[in-house]
Order: structure tokens, then sequence, then C-alpha cells
């Protein structure tokens, strides 16, 4: 008994550390969706795969479903660079910006997978130029990149996957450095709306410009829509005094 059970407590021991050992959650790949637009702000989806053990299933599920954990608390679970907003102009702002812990899916005997997701839209991602009546070039502003910072400047980071989605009828002028997808056809166009660059890719040189035509009709619906951006706070404030005077006659009708 006496050499027992310090051979039980060993092996307790080799036990509960085996299972330390095999309880993590670890961030596989992250893919970063940028959908630019007709205007200066894009709308940007992160999505970042976890591989989660069996040991650590249900702390992921308790964690998703823990609506007070906040970003930091997510990046102190996985231990991770990928859980940051990767796109966003610093002089800029962020705004509608959500986070959304999807569900487990097992894979093997091992573990499985999930996925955290964020999304939000990020202003002042493009410069815009009127080079034609109805011609608008946007230039992307490499600023905005929020990676890797080496000595030589920004590159993604490994495992890693940036892709940008221009507006449907634009056409891109030019691009550096070469997408790893898609390739250029025969004349050294791209028959695609989106590129990709894949792990490691140096952002310190990059350049991505597009330009695009508006219909007479599209042009009337973007300047009033600029419009309502710039003065919306006024057209809020008048419609709340149009309110206000509305109430205020009618309490005077009934009530006198």
């Amino acid at each position: 008994m006496r050499i027992g059970l310090p051979l039980v407590s060993f092996v307790l021991l080799l036990i509960s550390s085996q299972l330390q050992v095999c309880a993590y959650i670890n961030a596989t790949y992250l893919t970063t969706t940028v959908f630019l637009t007709n205007s200066t702000t894009a709308h940007v989806v992160e999505n970042t795969q976890l591989f989660i053990s069996n040991s650590s299933v249900t702390t992921y599920n308790q964690d998703r479903q823990a609506f007070s954990l906040s970003i930091n608390d997510w990046q102190k679970v996985i231990s991770s660079p990928f859980l940051v907003q990767h796109v966003f102009n610093p002089k800029g702002s962020i705004s509608n910006f959500t986070f959304l812990p999807g569900p487990f899916v097992p894979a093997g005997t091992s573990g499985g997978y999930a996925s955290l997701t964020m999304s939000y839209d990020a202003h002042n991602i493009t410069n815009v130029v009127a080079i034609a009546p109805r011609k608008f070039e946007y230039s992307f502003n490499a600023t905005s990149f929020n990676y890797l910072h080496t000595a030589g400047g920004q590159s993604l980071l490994p495992n890693t996957r940036l892709t940008l989605t221009i507006p449907g009828g634009t056409q891109v002028e030019s691009v550096y450095p070469l997408p790893d997808y898609p390739q250029q056809n025969s004349v050294g166009r791209y028959n695609s709306t989106s590129f990709a660059w894949f792990s490691g890719e140096p952002l310190q040189k990059f350049a991505f410009v597009y330009v695009t035509t508006l219909t007479p009709q599209q042009e009337v619906v973007q300047y009033f829509e600029m419009i309502y951006n710039s003065y919306r706070i006024f057209v809020y404030a008048a419609i709340a005094l149009i309110l206000v005077l509305v109430a205020a006659y009618i309490y005077v009708k009934v009530f006198r």
C-alpha cells in the first residue's frame, strides 16, 4: 500500500497534466473581406477560425453564451493577434460593429471547429476624385491596414487571407502587389470583382485603384445621399421640432 499510493498519485497527476495539455482553443486562420462601395466607406467582415479540443468545448460554449464578454476577453481566451479590426482609418471611425461567436462543429476524435465573426463599417477607407462627368476614381488608403508591423512596413499575418471586393460595374485600373487570385487575362485585365492576397504578403507599397461610372439616376441618388449624410443631424432636429409643434397644436386644440 505504501508503494501503491504514491504510484496512484503519480498516475492521477499525469492524467491531470495530460488533460491540461489537451485543453486548448487555437486560432488557426483569419479571413478579412473588405466590401468597397461607391463611397469612402467600406463594409468589413473578419472571420477567425478556431480549433477547439474536446476538453475545451464546454468552456467555449459557456464563453459563447456569456454576452458580457468583450473583444479583449476573447483575445485572452484564444491568445491570438487575429481578433482585432485589421482595416480601419486611424483618422476615421467605425460604426455598426457586431461580433458573433459561431457554434462548435465536431471534426474527428480530437475536437472540432468554430468561427468568430466581426463585421463593421469603416469610414474614410478610400479617396475619391471625379475624373469626368459621373466618372469617379477610388484609391484604397493603405494606411487603413492594421496587420503585422515590420521594419519595412506592414505585411499580412501568417495564415491570413485579405480580399477586396469592388461594386459591380466598376473597373480596376491598377493594383500592387498583384493579387494571388485571380490571374490577369491575356490583355492584362481582371474578369472578377474580388481580389485576394494570402499569408505574408507585404503591404507597405499596397495600391488599389478602381473607377466607376454612374448613370444619371445613380448620380441623383448619390447626391441626395450625400446631402442626407452631411445634414442628417439637422434633418433629425427639424423632424423633432415638427413633431413637438404638432403635439403642442393638438394639445391646445383638445384641452383648451
